[in-house]
Protein backbone atom coordinates (compact mmCIF):
# COMPACT_ATOMS: atom_id res chain seq x y z
CA UNK A 1 0.00 0.00 0.00
CA UNK A 2 1.23 3.75 -1.22
CA UNK A 3 0.34 6.43 1.50
CA UNK A 4 -0.21 9.78 -0.07
CA UNK A 5 -0.41 12.85 2.31
CA UNK A 6 -2.20 15.76 2.36
CA UNK A 7 -2.02 18.28 4.66
CA UNK A 8 -3.46 20.65 3.47
CA UNK A 9 -6.32 19.53 0.95
CA UNK A 10 -8.90 21.94 -0.58
CA UNK A 11 -12.34 22.11 -2.60
CA UNK A 12 -12.52 23.92 -5.44
CA UNK A 13 -15.91 25.45 -6.24
CA UNK A 14 -16.45 26.44 -9.83
CA UNK A 15 -19.24 28.56 -10.46
CA UNK A 16 -20.53 30.10 -14.06
CA UNK A 17 -22.83 33.21 -14.49
CA UNK A 18 -23.62 34.87 -18.00
CA UNK A 19 -22.25 38.05 -17.03
CA UNK A 20 -21.08 38.87 -13.41
CA UNK A 21 -22.04 42.07 -11.74
CA UNK A 22 -20.37 43.24 -8.79
CA UNK A 23 -22.45 44.23 -5.49
CA UNK A 24 -25.73 42.19 -7.24
CA UNK A 25 -27.32 39.02 -7.14
CA UNK A 26 -26.04 36.84 -9.81
CA UNK A 27 -27.77 33.88 -11.34
CA UNK A 28 -25.42 30.68 -11.16
CA UNK A 29 -25.36 28.67 -14.53
CA UNK A 30 -22.91 25.65 -13.94
CA UNK A 31 -21.48 24.13 -10.43
CA UNK A 32 -18.25 21.68 -10.29
CA UNK A 33 -16.71 20.70 -7.73
CA UNK A 34 -13.37 19.28 -7.83
CA UNK A 35 -10.82 17.95 -5.02
CA UNK A 36 -7.22 19.98 -4.64
CA UNK A 37 -4.03 19.19 -2.97
CA UNK A 38 -1.05 17.09 -4.71
CA UNK A 39 -1.08 14.73 -2.59
CA UNK A 40 -5.03 13.76 -3.66
CA UNK A 41 -4.26 14.36 -7.52
CA UNK A 42 -1.17 11.93 -6.62
CA UNK A 43 -3.67 9.33 -4.84
CA UNK A 44 -6.07 9.43 -7.71
CA UNK A 45 -3.34 8.62 -10.50
CA UNK A 46 -1.43 5.87 -8.96
CA UNK A 47 -5.01 4.35 -7.99
CA UNK A 48 -6.09 4.49 -12.10
CA UNK A 49 -2.60 3.18 -12.49
CA UNK A 50 -3.42 -0.27 -10.52
CA UNK A 51 -1.76 0.77 -7.71
CA UNK A 52 -3.36 0.27 -4.06
CA UNK A 53 -3.30 3.57 -2.27
CA UNK A 54 -4.83 5.48 0.89
CA UNK A 55 -5.19 9.51 1.23
CA UNK A 56 -3.92 10.56 4.76
CA UNK A 57 -3.69 13.54 6.16
CA UNK A 58 -5.66 16.25 7.61
CA UNK A 59 -9.24 17.20 6.45
CA UNK A 60 -12.59 18.66 8.46
CA UNK A 61 -15.93 19.78 8.03
CA UNK A 62 -18.24 19.52 5.01
CA UNK A 63 -15.55 20.24 3.02
CA UNK A 64 -13.73 17.06 4.28
CA UNK A 65 -16.39 14.99 4.10
CA UNK A 66 -16.94 15.93 0.33
CA UNK A 67 -13.13 15.15 -0.11
CA UNK A 68 -13.76 11.81 1.42
CA UNK A 69 -16.37 11.27 -0.77
CA UNK A 70 -15.00 12.32 -3.48
CA UNK A 71 -12.01 9.65 -3.46
CA UNK A 72 -14.07 6.94 -2.57
CA UNK A 73 -16.05 7.80 -5.78
CA UNK A 74 -12.56 7.58 -7.66
CA UNK A 75 -11.33 3.82 -5.84
CA UNK A 76 -9.20 5.81 -2.89
CA UNK A 77 -9.49 4.75 -0.02
CA UNK A 78 -9.05 7.79 2.84
CA UNK A 79 -7.40 7.51 6.26
CA UNK A 80 -7.55 11.24 7.29
CA UNK A 81 -6.93 12.59 10.78
CA UNK A 82 -10.33 14.74 11.12
CA UNK A 83 -10.04 17.80 12.42
CA UNK A 84 -12.56 20.60 13.79
CA UNK A 85 -11.89 23.26 11.58
CA UNK A 86 -13.36 23.17 8.09
CA UNK A 87 -10.67 22.32 5.07
CA UNK A 88 -10.19 25.48 3.04
CA UNK A 89 -12.48 25.86 -0.49
CA UNK A 90 -11.38 28.06 -2.82
CA UNK A 91 -14.56 29.58 -4.99
CA UNK A 92 -14.05 30.84 -8.65
CA UNK A 93 -16.53 32.60 -10.82
CA UNK A 94 -16.36 32.31 -14.27
CA UNK A 95 -17.73 35.37 -16.05
CA UNK A 96 -18.74 33.63 -19.13
CA UNK A 97 -19.21 37.26 -20.88
CA UNK A 98 -15.66 38.21 -20.61
CA UNK A 99 -13.94 35.08 -19.96
CA UNK A 100 -12.13 36.68 -16.90
CA UNK A 101 -12.78 34.63 -13.60
CA UNK A 102 -12.58 36.14 -10.25
CA UNK A 103 -11.32 33.69 -7.71
CA UNK A 104 -12.10 33.73 -3.51
CA UNK A 105 -9.84 31.78 -1.75
CA UNK A 106 -10.35 30.72 2.40
CA UNK A 107 -7.74 30.36 4.82
CA UNK A 108 -6.21 27.34 5.95
CA UNK A 109 -7.59 25.85 9.00
CA UNK A 110 -5.79 25.77 12.27
CA UNK A 111 -4.31 22.76 13.56
CA UNK A 112 -4.24 22.23 17.20
CA UNK A 113 -1.33 20.61 19.02
CA UNK A 114 -4.02 17.87 20.39
CA UNK A 115 -4.84 17.35 16.51
CA UNK A 116 -1.41 17.04 15.09
CA UNK A 117 -0.60 14.60 18.58
CA UNK A 118 -3.15 12.14 16.71
CA UNK A 119 -2.07 12.86 13.30
CA UNK A 120 1.08 11.30 14.02
CA UNK A 121 -0.38 8.19 15.59
CA UNK A 122 -2.63 8.02 12.61
CA UNK A 123 -0.21 8.10 10.03
CA UNK A 124 2.49 5.18 12.22
CA UNK A 125 -0.25 2.93 11.73
CA UNK A 126 -0.79 3.76 8.22
CA UNK A 127 3.47 2.99 8.10
CA UNK A 128 2.80 -0.85 9.31
CA UNK A 129 2.02 -2.29 5.40
CA UNK A 130 3.05 0.67 3.77
CA UNK A 131 5.60 0.16 0.73
CA UNK A 132 6.11 4.24 0.02
CA UNK A 133 4.80 7.24 1.16
CA UNK A 134 4.15 10.62 -0.45
CA UNK A 135 4.64 13.83 1.35
CA UNK A 136 3.88 16.33 -0.70
CA UNK A 137 2.43 20.30 -0.65
CA UNK A 138 1.54 23.14 1.66
CA UNK A 139 0.95 23.37 5.30
CA UNK A 140 -2.32 24.66 7.26
CA UNK A 141 -1.84 27.06 9.83
CA UNK A 142 -0.51 25.72 13.16
CA UNK A 143 1.62 23.04 12.12
CA UNK A 144 5.59 23.03 12.72
CA UNK A 145 7.82 23.85 9.55
CA UNK A 146 9.45 20.92 10.80
CA UNK A 147 6.35 18.66 9.91
CA UNK A 148 7.72 16.94 7.32
CA UNK A 149 10.72 16.10 8.79
CA UNK A 150 9.39 14.09 11.16
CA UNK A 151 7.10 12.25 8.91
CA UNK A 152 10.13 11.30 6.72
CA UNK A 153 12.12 10.04 9.80
CA UNK A 154 9.01 8.34 11.42
CA UNK A 155 9.02 6.30 7.76
CA UNK A 156 12.42 6.14 7.35
CA UNK A 157 12.50 4.63 10.92
CA UNK A 158 10.06 2.23 9.47
CA UNK A 159 11.75 1.40 6.57
CA UNK A 160 9.64 2.77 4.59
CA UNK A 161 10.70 4.99 1.79
CA UNK A 162 9.64 8.20 1.22
CA UNK A 163 8.97 10.60 -1.74
CA UNK A 164 9.01 14.51 -0.53
CA UNK A 165 7.46 16.81 -2.73
CA UNK A 166 8.09 20.48 -1.20
CA UNK A 167 9.86 24.00 -0.94
CA UNK A 168 11.07 26.56 1.40
CA UNK A 169 11.53 26.04 5.10
CA UNK A 170 9.43 22.49 4.92
CA UNK A 171 12.04 21.42 2.20
CA UNK A 172 14.87 22.39 4.47
CA UNK A 173 13.56 20.74 7.33
CA UNK A 174 12.95 17.34 6.04
CA UNK A 175 15.66 16.91 3.15
CA UNK A 176 18.15 15.74 5.12
CA UNK A 177 15.99 12.74 7.18
CA UNK A 178 16.36 10.24 4.58
CA UNK A 179 14.11 10.70 1.56
CA UNK A 180 14.60 8.18 -0.68
CA UNK A 181 13.62 10.90 -3.47
CA UNK A 182 13.69 14.69 -2.80
CA UNK A 183 11.22 17.06 -5.93
CA UNK A 184 12.10 20.70 -4.64
CA UNK A 185 9.53 23.63 -5.43
CA UNK A 186 12.09 25.54 -7.15
CA UNK A 187 14.73 24.91 -9.20
CA UNK A 188 16.88 26.91 -7.26
CA UNK A 189 16.24 24.68 -4.08
CA UNK A 190 17.80 21.50 -5.83
CA UNK A 191 21.12 23.46 -5.87
CA UNK A 192 22.48 22.85 -3.01
CA UNK A 193 20.55 19.81 -1.99
CA UNK A 194 22.29 17.73 -4.27
CA UNK A 195 25.70 18.50 -2.91
CA UNK A 196 24.39 18.37 0.88
CA UNK A 197 21.98 15.67 1.02
CA UNK A 198 23.11 11.68 0.20
CA UNK A 199 19.08 11.48 -1.09
CA UNK A 200 18.43 11.50 -5.07
CA UNK A 201 16.83 14.81 -6.32
CA UNK A 202 14.54 15.72 -8.78
CA UNK A 203 13.81 18.83 -10.95
CA UNK A 204 12.23 19.62 -13.99
CA UNK A 205 14.80 21.72 -16.77
CA UNK A 206 13.90 23.38 -19.49
CA UNK A 207 14.06 20.39 -21.61
CA UNK A 208 12.83 17.79 -19.41
CA UNK A 209 13.67 16.38 -15.93
CA UNK A 210 17.08 15.81 -14.61
CA UNK A 211 17.71 13.46 -11.71
CA UNK A 212 20.99 13.79 -9.51
CA UNK A 213 21.84 10.71 -7.52
CA UNK A 214 24.95 9.83 -5.85
CA UNK A 215 25.98 7.60 -9.07
CA UNK A 216 25.67 10.24 -11.28
CA UNK A 217 22.99 12.59 -13.20
CA UNK A 218 19.94 11.61 -15.65
CA UNK A 219 18.32 13.34 -17.73
CA UNK A 220 14.92 12.54 -19.61
CA UNK A 221 13.67 14.28 -22.36
CA UNK A 222 10.86 13.96 -24.45
CA UNK A 223 9.48 15.67 -27.94
CA UNK A 224 10.18 19.97 -27.55
CA UNK A 225 6.57 20.27 -28.91
CA UNK A 226 4.87 17.67 -26.49
CA UNK A 227 7.08 18.76 -23.34
CA UNK A 228 6.50 22.65 -24.24
CA UNK A 229 2.87 21.31 -24.63
CA UNK A 230 2.73 19.86 -21.48
CA UNK A 231 4.23 22.51 -19.65
CA UNK A 232 1.87 25.73 -21.20
CA UNK A 233 -1.28 23.26 -19.88
CA UNK A 234 0.05 24.17 -16.32
CA UNK A 235 -2.70 26.01 -14.36
CA UNK A 236 -1.51 29.76 -13.10
CA UNK A 237 -2.62 28.47 -10.20
CA UNK A 238 0.27 25.96 -8.91
CA UNK A 239 -2.22 23.96 -6.67
CA UNK A 240 -4.07 22.61 -10.28
CA UNK A 241 -0.26 21.84 -11.82
CA UNK A 242 -1.60 18.73 -13.16
CA UNK A 243 2.44 18.27 -14.86
CA UNK A 244 3.56 18.48 -11.09
CA UNK A 245 0.89 16.17 -10.18
CA UNK A 246 1.93 12.97 -12.52
CA UNK A 247 6.03 14.06 -12.34
CA UNK A 248 5.49 13.20 -8.43
CA UNK A 249 2.83 10.20 -9.12
CA UNK A 250 5.18 9.25 -11.40
CA UNK A 251 8.32 8.57 -9.79
CA UNK A 252 6.49 6.50 -6.78
CA UNK A 253 6.43 3.33 -8.68
CA UNK A 254 10.10 2.88 -8.97
CA UNK A 255 11.00 4.05 -5.41
CA UNK A 256 8.28 1.56 -4.36
CA UNK A 257 9.36 -1.40 -6.19
CA UNK A 258 12.66 -0.27 -7.06
CA UNK A 259 13.20 0.35 -10.78
CA UNK A 260 15.95 1.08 -12.55
CA UNK A 261 16.28 4.86 -13.09
CA UNK A 262 15.67 4.53 -16.62
CA UNK A 263 12.48 3.26 -16.68
CA UNK A 264 11.08 5.23 -13.42
CA UNK A 265 12.32 8.59 -15.51
CA UNK A 266 10.33 7.82 -18.52
CA UNK A 267 7.25 6.46 -16.58
CA UNK A 268 7.55 9.70 -14.68
CA UNK A 269 7.90 12.60 -17.79
CA UNK A 270 5.49 10.52 -20.02
CA UNK A 271 3.04 10.35 -16.93
CA UNK A 272 3.44 14.42 -16.25
CA UNK A 273 3.21 15.46 -19.78
CA UNK A 274 -0.17 13.65 -19.77
CA UNK A 275 -1.72 14.61 -16.84
CA UNK A 276 -4.46 16.78 -16.28
CA UNK A 277 -5.16 20.08 -13.83
CA UNK A 278 -7.75 17.68 -12.56
CA UNK A 279 -6.04 15.41 -11.71
CA UNK A 280 -6.63 12.84 -14.15
CA UNK A 281 -4.75 10.93 -17.33
CA UNK A 282 -5.20 10.49 -20.75
CA UNK A 283 -4.23 7.13 -21.09
CA UNK A 284 -4.00 7.06 -25.21
CA UNK A 285 -1.69 9.91 -24.38
CA UNK A 286 0.38 8.38 -22.05
CA UNK A 287 1.16 5.28 -23.98
CA UNK A 288 1.73 7.60 -26.90
CA UNK A 289 4.36 9.26 -25.50
CA UNK A 290 6.03 6.59 -23.27
CA UNK A 291 8.32 5.82 -26.33
CA UNK A 292 9.10 8.98 -26.73
CA UNK A 293 11.11 9.61 -23.97
CA UNK A 294 14.98 9.58 -23.87
CA UNK A 295 16.49 8.65 -21.30
CA UNK A 296 20.71 8.95 -20.45
CA UNK A 297 23.05 8.66 -17.49
CA UNK A 298 25.42 6.51 -16.26
CA UNK A 299 24.74 3.07 -17.10
CA UNK A 300 23.75 4.09 -20.27
CA UNK A 301 26.32 6.68 -21.91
Amino acid sequence: MIVSVTLNPAVYVDYAADRLRLGAANQITRTRHRLSGRGLAVARLLQTFGHDVTAAGLAGGSSGELIRAALAQAGVASGFTRIGAESRRVVRVLDVATGQTTSFREPAPYITTEELGRLAADYRALLDGATAVVLCGSLPAGLPTEIYGSLTSYAADAGVPVVLDAGGPALASAAGRGAALVIPEQASEAAGLAASIASPVVLVTDSGVQARTPDGQWLAVIGTDAFAAARRSQQAEPELDGFRDGLVAGFVPGIALGWSWSDALRHALALAASATPDGDVDLAAYEALLPEVTVTGPELD
